[in-house]
């Protein structure tokens, strides 16, 4: 046994035992009202990241999103300045949230965000903050899809419906006014 070794085991000895709590993700609901361990993390199993690539006229689901390690995210450095990716091609990452309403499945929050991705210098754009908070709108049932080019709109929008019909018509006619390009 290293020094190394050593030294974490004696840490986690004075913890009581207990490995340190890092951030989880729990398929349980977390504020069942104990107010413990786990109270206050997030529950993901309800959004889904959706890329939509308004240039190849589709969209898909690629859970790797959710860890910034979509298969469009991967091998390309991301900056924060837009203007340093000038010859980018345009995804926007849209996140979904389900949930039931009179027991019955809906597209509750729906937000997206944009992303530049030069695959030939591997150099991409996009928001990490915005990424986040949209995230987190989606989560809390808001519809953040203003920015969104019609196109791309239209794409979601087809998408969702052919994904689940059912969802679609129980989903509040907020989203479907939202994304309308008409």
């Amino acid at each position: 046994m290293d020094l190394f070794d050593k030294k974490k085991n004696e840490e986690i000895k004075k913890m009581g035992g207990r490995r340190g709590g890092g951030f989880n993700i729990l398929s349980s609901d977390s504020t069942d009202g104990h107010g413990g361990y786990g109270a206050g993390t997030l529950n993901l199993n309800n959004i889904s990241p959706i890329i939509v690539d308004p240039e190849g006229g589709d969209a898909f689901v690629d859970m790797g999103a959710l860890h910034a390690r979509s298969e469009i995210e991967k091998r390309i450095k991301f900056l924060k300045n837009k203007e340093e990716v000038p010859n980018g091609r345009l995804y926007w990452l849209v996140w979904v949230t389900v949930d039931h309403r009179d027991g019955k499945p809906y597209y509750a929050g729906v937000a997206a965000c944009e992303m530049t991705v030069d695959k030939e210098i591997r150099r991409g754009y996009k928001s990490l903050p915005e990424h986040v908070n949209n995230m987190d709108r989606s989560l809390k049932r808001k519809l953040v899809v203003d920015k969104m080019d019609d196109k791309s709109k239209q794409i979601l929008a087809e998408f969702l419906q052919s994904h689940s019909e059912e969802m679609w018509k129980n989903s509040d006619e907020d989203l479907h006014q939202a994304l309308s390009t008409t």
